[in-house]
């Protein structure tokens, strides 16, 4: 397959679904070759339904030690690691003193504890190859401060500030690392709540909340964050690092 991504490789973490299933086969279509990763061997196997993915992986990539076996086994899948999109996430979103221990843990781990190891793990790759780019998905409620979302920003906050570390740290080893950060996504599987009638009046109220301070007056889909994320793992944004770009339809500017 040819295109803008030829030849290149890819990890995408959080691929089973939403948005990270759209970054995976986007960057497919642009001609990469993608090892997805997921929480569990059935979510895996919805991958393989629904993109042409190079090989994938399962596993809870907060505990220790399991982004090295990702990283492993996608290199020796692939040859070597372009790209990591860590996509892998999923806080619970609640009032901040209606959060418990266990909330609370679960919020960072799926978030920034993550990112974290996957990042650490895949860097000596990148490093010996010379070139990576490294794609954390965020999240714009951390600069709008979107209701309910303190915790979950707490977490994502430390996804968006790792990249500049790393751009600075590892630009000399040709590495970059940018934050792509949406607005409220309508996901397939949100979607489908949402015309079940059955969500919650507090989810419903978030989600009011996030569409009613986007300018342009819709949630984001899948594929806009997909198609950011596209242009920062090719050449044409090779100059770009140490950045957090929001696709967020003018939530927050400046």
């Amino acid at each position: 397959m040819s295109g803008t991504l030829s030849s290149r490789t890819a990890i995408v973490t959080g691929a089973a679904s939403g948005i990270g299933l759209a970054i995976a086969a986007r960057l497919i279509r642009d001609g990469a070759a993608v090892f997805a990763a997921t929480r569990s061997k059935e979510d895996l196997e919805r991958v393989y339904e629904h993109a042409a993915i190079a090989g994938g992986f399962a596993g809870e990539l907060h505990q220790t030690g399991v982004a090295d076996d990702l990283v492993a086994t996608a290199a020796q899948t692939l040859g070597h690691v372009d790209v990591l999109v860590n996509n892998a996430g999923g806080g619970v979103i609640r009032p901040t003193l209606e959060h418990t221990e266990q909330s609370l843990r679960a919020t960072v781990d799926n978030n920034l504890w993550t990112t974290i190891y996957c990042v650490r793990a895949v860097l000596p790759d990148m490093v010996s190859c010379g070139h990576g780019r490294i794609i954390n998905i965020g999240a714009d409620s951390v600069r709008t401060g979107l209701v309910d979302h303190a915790m979950y920003n707490a977490a994502k906050g430390g996804v968006h500030a790792m990249v500049t570390g790393i751009a600075r740290e590892f630009a000399g080893a040709g590495i970059t690392a940018n934050t792509v950060a949406p607005c409220y996504v309508r996901t397939p599987g949100l979607a489908k709540l949402l015309e079940s009638g059955d969500a919650p009046a507090r989810l419903m109220h978030v989600i009011e909340e996030a569409t009613a301070i986007v300018p342009l007056g819709r949630p984001s889909d899948p594929a806009e964050i997909a198609a950011a994320v596209a242009f920062l793992a090719g050449e044409d944004g090779r100059f770009i690092t140490g950045q957090t770009i929001y696709v967020n339809g003018g939530s927050s500017m400046g």
